[in-house]
Order: structure tokens, then C-alpha cells, then sequence
């Protein structure tokens, strides 16, 4: 059996210590699997006393992740720290620099730094993996970057965000308002004591900038993504939503246009009877279409100490496999410096048409100018329902519009023009709906 593949770890949170207890737990497979044997060589971390219920008294500690990249007599680094700058990038650079191989979970670091630490990695021969940076424990990496090799891939969208998904499900299914439901996810450790990252649509943005970088061999481009997160989703955009027949996820798409491509980030309104509909709690499932495959969906565990591991393992798995002196996938599929500049899409029409909801004062007049601020910017209306809705302060009622296909410009437009009127009671809500045909 070849020598043992010897391994350091930077980051013993969660998914780390779930690293190395599936590794020690299952050595014997794992080398019968791999070909050779996988040793937890080296650790670090931020608190070395902490106990973390897994047994490293037999392994190098080291007081500093640049310091065991640089110097611990490793095979592969594996960085489960976090954060796109610091410690993190700095030990993933030296750590390609010497002709390491990379594991990395971390989406922000290779949203951020992805094209130069790729040019680094096939610079010296290295390889950096990421299966765990998106999705957790679903394969969509390896996929885009190499099982659907020949295909063009038109489209890549998906729920990529736990919290989110958990969120919308609870409020939907219990009746719970966001900030309660916001506060069940901190309880139970599905979000962070700062949720920002991933209710503003930041977590899933990064994902999404990662996938169209290897669906369509662009340089990436995570500051041109169309981003709005859940915070302003409430239990009546969830009724209003049940009523029409959708539910409201969140969601990732990037998609080939004639234009160039689009990325956006934002709730949208699925069919209820679509697939992508059915994907509840902190489950994510992401999707590709093509011409030679059609659509594949792959579902699964998003986030969690185990999933995320298990991707983690994967990767260090494959480069257990390799072969010294085998041709490498590039690390973003297509090698570094043949990534297209990323070129973003002109604004184009919706296929699926918008929810629209306004809360306005009962009073005569309101109806014939909503409709006529809608004519002005030629957006054509699928239905119109009004819904009294008593107020403390003033008697008001809600209007919820759904447009046929038309220009997103034109709907913002519109809802600006309406904001401008002295009618309006709060702030408008306007949600993307997906058709059947669309998803």
C-alpha cells in the first residue's frame, strides 16, 4: 500500500472536529477506499484546551494556521477557519505556494480570492478542491466541474442557503412571523447570533458566484449579482403567496443570456407543485440545465458539522486517488487564465411576472392610479385582488397585483412612482414569480 496521505487541519469548529473523528473512526475503509492511508497529521485552532469529544494528543499542534501551512510536513492543507481575508487566505496562498494540495470550505474566501488562488494552485501543481464551499453535502462542484464536461450548461439555480430555507418553511407551515421564526433558527444554532450574512442574501451570493464561475468559465463576479435577502418577507407575503398557489424561497440563479450573464439573488414565488417547492427546512437543492442533460436537481443537507464534513472528506478522498503526474481538473474548470472577463447582461424581460403588494388608505381615487402608473410603464396585470384590512390609525386595505412577463425596470418604475403618492401605507412588496416553464 502506497505511504499514508498526511493531512493538516486549520479550524477545529464544528465541521472540523467531525473531520477528524469520521477520519480516525473509519482509517481501515478509508485506506481500502483510497489506496493508501489518511493520517491526521497536524491540527490548529483557535483555543488548544478546548475539548472538542475527539482525541488529537497524538498530533502536531500548531499555534497558527499560516505556521502549520509553511512549515508542517503535510500533504494537504485543510482550511475550516473561515472569513475571505486574514489568516485564512494567508495560509491558503503559502500553502498552494509550496506545492500543497487545498481543501477549503470557505465560499467567501473563493468568492473573493477564487481566480488568483486557482492561477496559484495550477502555478505549482497543486490542487484546491471546494466541494464544501457550496451547497454542503450535495456534489454540485464536482459536477459543474467535471461530470457535466461537454455540456453547455444554460441555467444554474437552487436554494443555497439553510437558514433562509428554514425561515420561509416555518413561517409558512406555523404561522410564525419572521422575527420569531429568526429567533427559533438562533436557538436551535441554524443561525448565527448575527444573522445578517445569511438573511440579507450574502451567503447565498457568494455560492452563486462560485457556481457561474465553473457553469460558464467567467472570471467571478460576486459584486455583480442582483442581491435582497427574506428581511422583508412577512406572514401575509406567505398567505398572499399560499393563496396564488406558490410558496416563497430564496433563491440563487445565474443563467446565459444573449447578453452576457445574469446572477441574482433574491425570494421568488415558486409553483407549489414544482419540485424545487417541496425542498423545506435547512435542506438545499440546486439545479442545472443543459443541452445534452436536460436538468439534473440535486438535493440534500446543506449545512451542518457532518454534511459539510463529508464533502470535506470527499475532496481529500479524490486527492488520496490522484496520481502523481496525472493531468488536473482546473480548479475552476476552465484553467485560470482562460476565464472569460465576466460580462453582466442588459436588463431583460421577466417570463413570470411579479407579485406585487401594497398596503393603501381606503379612499376613492386609489385603484385608477395604481393602474395608471402601472399603464405608464406598460406592465400588463394578470389579476388584482383587494383586501380590507383595519388599521389602528387609518382604514386601509391591500392590493396585491400580479403582472404578466415584463421588464424589471419597469416594475421598480412603477412601485417608485406609487411610493411618490400620499396613498401608500408602509413600504410595497415585489417578489419574482417562477413559472413551471421557468423552473
Amino acid at each position: 500500500m502506497a505511504d499514508a496521505l498526511r493531512v493538516g487541519i486549520a479550524g477545529l469548529g464544528t465541521v472540523g472536529a467531525s473531520l477528524v473523528r469520521i477520519i480516525q473512526t473509519r482509517a481501515n475503509e478509508l485506506a481500502v477506499t483510497c489506496g493508501r492511508p489518511i493520517e491526521i497529521a497536524a491540527v490548529t485552532a483557535r483555543d488548544r484546551t478546548r475539548d472538542r469529544g475527539i482525541d488529537i494528543s497524538a498530533v502536531t499542534w500548531f499555534d497558527s494556521a499560516e505556521e502549520l501551512a509553511a512549515n508542517a510536513e503535510i500533504d494537504v492543507f485543510v482550511e475550516l477557519m473561515g472569513g475571505a481575508e486574514g489568516a485564512a487566505a494567508d495560509s491558503v496562498r503559502a500553502a498552494l505556494r509550496r506545492g500543497l494540495h487545498v481543501v477549503t470550505a470557505n465560499k467567501a474566501l473563493l468568492a473573493a480570492s477564487g481566480v488568483e488562488l486557482a492561477r496559484i494552485a495550477e502555478e505549482n501543481g497543486a490542487l484546491l478542491n471546494f466541494e464544501a464551499a457550496v451547497a454542503g453535502g450535495i456534489p454540485v462542484i464536482k459536477a459543474l466541474r467535471e461530470s457535466l464536461t461537454g455540456n453547455t450548461i444554460s441555467r444554474v439555480y437552487g436554494i443555497m442557503n439553510g437558514t433562509c430555507n428554514y425561515i420561509l418553511t416555518r413561517m409558512e407551515k406555523e404561522g410564525l412571523s419572521f422575527a420569531d421564526c429568526l429567533k427559533e433558527a438562533q436557538r436551535l444554532g441554524y443561525a448565527e447570533a448575527d444573522p445578517a450574512f445569511d438573511i440579507e442574501g450574502n451567503d447565498t451570493a457568494h455560492k452563486l458566484a462560485i457556481l457561474t464561475t465553473l457553469a460558464f468559465g467567467t472570471q467571478i463576479a460576486p459584486d455583480e449579482i442582483y442581491l435582497e435577502g427574506i428581511t422583508n418577507i412577512s406572514i401575509d407575503d406567505i398567505h398572499a403567496a399560499a393563496d396564488l398557489g406558490y410558496r416563497i424561497k430564496l433563491l440563487g440563479v445565474a443563467q446565459r443570456t444573449e447578453t452576457g450573464i445574469e446572477q441574482r439573488v433574491h425570494p421568488t414565488m415558486v409553483p407549489r407543485d414544482s419540485v424545487i417547492a417541496q425542498v423545506d427546512g435547512v435542506t438545499n437543492a440546486v439545479a442545472i440545465e443543459s443541452d445534452i442533460l436536460g436538468e439534473l436537481l440535486m438535493v440534500g443537507p446543506g449545512a451542518g458539522g457532518n454534511a459539510t464534513a463529508s464533502s470535506v472528506l470527499g475532496d481529500i478522498a479524490d486527492i488520496a486517488k490522484s496520481r502523481p503526474g496525472a493531468q488536473q481538473v482546473p480548479v475552476l474548470g476552465t484553467p485560470a487564465a482562460s476565464l472569460a472577463p465576466y460580462k453582466r447582461a442588459q436588463m431583460q424581460s421577466h417570463e413570470g411576472g411579479y407579485f406585487i403588494r401594497l398596503t393603501v388608505a381606503d379612499r376613492t381615487g386609489v385603484f385608477a392610479s395604481i393602474a395608471a402608473r402601472m399603464a405608464e410603464n406598460a406592465i400588463s396585470l394578470e389579476s388584482i385582488v383587494q383586501r380590507s384590512k383595519p388599521d389602528s390609525s387609518v382604514m386601509s386595505k391591500t392590493i396585491i397585483l400580479v403582472t404578466h412577463a415584463t421588464m424589471e425596470n419597469s416594475v421598480r418604475k412603477a412601485v417608485d412612482a406609487i411610493k411618490a403618492e400620499s396613498y401608500l401605507v408602509g413600504e410595497p412588496q415585489v417578489i419574482r414569480i417562477e413559472r413551471p416553464k421557468d423552473m
